[in-house]
């Protein structure tokens, strides 16, 4: 079983040890995310949290666009870093929160929007699924929304040297009950920058 102090050295490591742009996850334009974002009709006032987003653009762009409650968590400290000086002035309102999300206690209810691509898909022991899974219900509003992504079924078994878990329709809704409701599902394909094609499934709940 993967421990929280597993996790926080091997993502620091890999934080300090890439280039970021040649990452595979990386994306200089998360436009399927921030698509579902928007869909999912929430004010630019909301709380949004981007769990394991590390140096992902898609603080960036919700920034840009006028969003004024961004938070990001990740277990890296070097990633948080790297993104905060990206922005700059710009992320001055941004709140950067290093944590292991198992370990994360949110304030009850404080977001309306949680956002997950390619987090949640590395906890293989069912046991830390729930505890991910409670952890989102607490930090969610009831009526908030979920969007996680991760590698669909039939996908890569292993990324950045770690296994994954892959969820379909029923096992995930099975282990988000009965705080969670399953509104929609996508496959999306992603290029990475070394032009390997890596297959991913989006699911948008709902908090009840």
């Amino acid at each position: 079983m993967t421990t929280s102090d597993d996790r926080h050295s091997h993502w620091q490591q890999r934080w300090t040890s890439i280039d970021p742009e040649r990452a595979s996850w990386h994306q200089s334009h998360p436009t399927l995310s921030l698509a579902l974002i928007e869909a999912a009709g929430a004010s630019r006032t909301a709380g949004v949290v981007d769990v394991g987003g590390g140096d992902s653009f898609l603080v960036d762009r919700l920034v840009e666009r006028g969003w004024a409650h961004v938070a990001v968590l990740d277990v890296s400290a070097a990633a948080l870093t790297r993104a905060a000086e990206r922005l700059g002035p710009l992320g001055d309102d941004v709140t950067w929160i290093e944590s292991d999300v198992l370990e994360w206690r949110p304030v009850p209810g404080l977001f309306e929007l949680w956002h997950d691509r390619a987090c949640f898909h590395f906890l293989t022991d069912e046991d830390d699924q729930r505890k991910y899974a409670e952890v989102m219900a607490t930090a969610l509003v009831p009526g908030g929304t979920a969007i996680i992504a991760g590698f669909a079924p039939g996908g890569p078994e292993k990324c950045s040297g770690l296994p994954v878990a892959h969820h379909d329709t029923a096992s995930l809704s099975a282990l988000l009950a009965p705080h969670f409701e399953l509104s929609d599902e996508l496959d999306e394909e992603h290029t990475t920058p070394s032009g390997a094609i890596q297959a991913f499934r989006w699911w948008f709940l709902r908090r009840l």
